[in-house]
């Protein structure tokens, strides 16, 4: 059987996390509007008896500004080490620019495959796609240009049975019903985060994090989490509690039904706003919130 790892890389907002639930088939990875949404590097597993892929998908590629942002472009670096594939994944809907041929030409040397997924080509007409792969066509180590809508699924099929191809024979790295590495408390808190940013103005969630106090089954089946939303302001305390505590009640309420369908059972959920003024540069609150750059390879 087709086995190996397979890294989605590119600019933020390209479409990574909406890929990797879509090859998965289950809600790996949380997807907002939002740029720089993904902050950790998540393994989502697609399984079939014929083959295991292991998608990672990591933040965008950015200039790092501060601690957080270097965690974020710590787990793009480790997330090239020992894949089989990279998939440079880019919106047809921005412009090619310098960052992309200088992106391409870093992380498209030395001898893993490297494929190019022209994400929200749905988006943009023939003519377009046509102007795009033909200004990409030549670049040194591309080895396949493909078309792609991650969001309704358009050419997926294709992008997939590419990578299959460039995959090796082997023995599956994780038990076929498994389709993530990460724990239950951690998409508890990608989940909570991601209702966060779908709510809140545009100008608040960078500086929104979560963390999980509490993630207990109880003895009924029922599950019970105690979070905290994290904020650096106030003022950003105040918006995600909202008038009469809408804003919270709200994102309590979309984030339990999607916790409850991960876990497939009744949640009881609690969730508290905090501030903890820059805690983007706090080593101690990153590590508290699950950004510790010791996790990851040097």
């Amino acid at each position: 059987m087709k086995v190996g790892f397979i890294s989605l890389i590119g600019k933020p907002n390209a479409g990574k996390s909406t890929l990797t639930n879509t090859l998965v088939g289950e809600k790996v990875s949380i997807v907002s509007w939002k740029p720089q949404t993904t902050r950790n590097k998540i393994l989502g597993i697609a399984n079939s008896p014929d083959y295991q892929m292991v998608i990672v998908d990591t933040p965008g590629i950015h200039k790092a500004k501060n601690a957080l942002s270097k965690y974020m472009m710590k787990s793009v670096e480790t997330g090239q080490e020992g894949v089989e594939v990279i998939v440079y994944v880019m919106a047809m809907d921005k412009k090619l620019d310098d960052t992309d041929f200088a992106n391409i030409k870093k992380y498209s040397v030395g001898d893993t495959p490297f494929v190019i997924a022209l994400n929200k080509c749905d988006e943009v007409d023939q003519s377009a796609i046509m102007e795009r792969i033909a200004s990409l066509k030549d670049v040194e180590g591309v080895d396949s240009i493909i078309p792609i809508s991650a969001l309704t699924g358009k050419n997926t099929d294709m992008l997939k049975d590419r990578l299959l191809q460039l995959l090796p024979d082997g023995e599956r790295f994780f038990d076929e019903d498994i389709y993530t590495d990460k724990s239950m408390r951690f998409m508890a808190a990608e989940i909570i985060r991601e209702k966060a940013l779908r709510n809140l103005d545009e100008e608040i969630p960078y500086g929104i994090g979560v963390l999980i106090n509490k993630f207990e089954y109880q003895n009924n089946g029922v599950v019970s989490i105690d979070a905290d939303i994290v904020c650096e302001k106030q003022s950003h305390k105040a918006m995600v509690i909202g008038k009469g505590g809408a804003m919270i009640k709200k994102i309590s309420t979309q984030s339990r039904q999607d916790i409850e369908n991960m876990v497939d059972g009744k949640v009881f959920l609690n969730l508290y706003v905090r501030v903890k003024e820059d805690w983007r540069e706090s080593d101690f609150l990153l590590n508290q919130l699950g950004y510790n750059l010791k996790d990851l390879k040097d």
